[in-house]
């Protein structure tokens, strides 16, 4: 296909490239799925761990920064290194979570749901509807500092007032031995930028709200987030009673026992590590981590679509023996479409936002006819008789997308088609 057919994207689109496995995916999907049929102009970065350990983590700071610029970015999933990496790609340092790096520049919310297949039943039988995790982007242990204690002694907080003022100090713990001992915080300018973020999100989704937290025990950090987020939600009570979205606050461990028996089509906005590892199981819940969406929003309304898993580390390693891997590639392909259709929205570029659609539905026809990678084969309802391989998935995606593609007729104006 020449240039001039190619369906044009006006602004660059900032792409994030990763490491293993999702980076030998990454760049299939880019050159199957993506650059055949797109005239679009990608600012790459290359946050794969070497690459950042060579440029001091300037090139995540960087890529957050072009995400600023231009709006929309897609990123692939990368290491978080700790001392086990550290050793193995012979960095200077375990660098932090680029994640949490760009979620912090761009004071940003991660808004993760399930991809549902009509084959695919959930783990849990009652969940018929997605469930939307809305994962604070800042600080708590993300931003934290720790150390591990040598022997006995006392470990305090200390505030020390910009004014001058007198030092506030709070006791932590007396040691009789070694230990270990940690920091943490957050700001309550973030806490109601995420408030406000997840009453926009049901909003616009019709979704009830959930906030969930553990302030019986953490008598002032937890309850300061209950305090901030009920303070927006109040702000917002006439917007939430004219589009019929119910808030509820929760203790984390209730909000658990519920989501459980639940029927699902609810937004659960989470701290920050609560949402981590929710996400991951609502995701298993319902099929695989390689089914889940999920995007970064700024309060400005900065859009980054990543894979809501890892790097694949074991099947990267069989990948160099040089032995065939089945890996999913769906939630790295939903990272590219849901980046494409944001611009699209932003570029007023309807067959941009269509091609995305497609590139969805082509996805989702794979898997609904039976066509999966190994981790769907016993989630898949009639089994299938066997598996394809990481590359075999992506090439039948292709197809089904070139099909599609001719036999669609681009709009000029948009309207959203039915992917689940």
């Amino acid at each position: 296909m020449s240039q001039q057919e190619k369906i044009a994207v006006k602004t660059p689109l900032v792409e994030m490239d990763g490491d293993e496995m999702t980076r030998i995916i990454w760049q299939m999907i880019k050159d199957k799925l993506i650059l055949p049929h797109l005239n679009i102009q990608l600012e790459y970065y290359d946050l794969g761990v070497s690459h950042r350990d060579a440029t001091d983590d300037k090139v995540t700071v960087d890529c957050a920064e072009a995400i600023k610029k231009h709006g929309v970015g897609v990123k692939c999933a990368t290491i978080t290194p700790d001392a086990e990496r550290v050793t193995e790609y012979k960095l200077k340092k375990a660098w932090p979570s680029p994640n949490g790096t760009i979620r912090g520049i761009l004071d940003g919310t991660v808004f993760r749901k399930p991809i549902l297949c009509r084959n695919i039943a959930p783990a849990v039988r009652s969940w018929i509807k997605p469930i939307v995790i809305g994962r604070h982007a800042y600080g708590d242990l993300y931003k934290s500092a720790d150390m591990v204690v040598p022997g006995a002694g006392s470990a305090e907080l200390v505030f020390t007032p910009a004014d001058g003022g007198k030092p506030v100090r709070v006791p932590i713990h007396e040691f009789k031995g070694s230990g270990i001992v940690m920091g943490m915080h957050n700001t309550e300018k973030s806490i109601a930028s995420f408030a406000r973020a997840c009453i926009n999100y049901a909003i616009s989704e019709r979704l009830p709200l959930w906030f969930a937290s553990k302030d019986t025990i953490s008598k002032r950090y937890h309850a300061f987030f209950k305090e901030v987020f009920n303070a927006e939600v109040k702000k917002r009570e006439a917007d939430l009673r004219k589009a019929g979205v119910e808030y509820r606050y929760l203790l984390i461990d209730d909000a658990v026992a519920q989501i459980m028996k639940h029927e699902g089509g609810v937004l659960w906005a989470c701290k920050n590590y609560d949402g981590d590892v929710m996400s991951d199981m609502v995701a298993a819940g319902f099929g695989s981590l390689g089914m889940m969406t999920s995007v970064l929003v700024s309060p400005d309304g900065k859009f980054e679509y990543e894979a809501a898993h890892g790097t694949v580390r074991r099947h990267y390693y069989e990948h160099l023996k040089g032995n065939p891997t089945s890996t999913n590639s769906v939630a790295s392909i939903y990272a590219w479409t849901g980046a494409l259709r944001k611009r699209g929205e932003f570029d007023q570029t309807p067959a941009v936002c269509a091609f995305a659609d497609m590139l969805d539905r082509a996805v989702i026809g794979c898997i609904e006819e039976g066509i999966v990678t190994k981790d769907l084969m016993k989630l898949v309802t009639p089994a299938p008789r066997r598996h394809v391989s990481t590359e075999g998935f992506i090439d039948q995606v292709a197809q089904r997308l070139a099909v599609n593609l001719d036999k669609s007729a681009l709009p000029a104006a948009y309207k959203p088609l039915a992917v689940n």
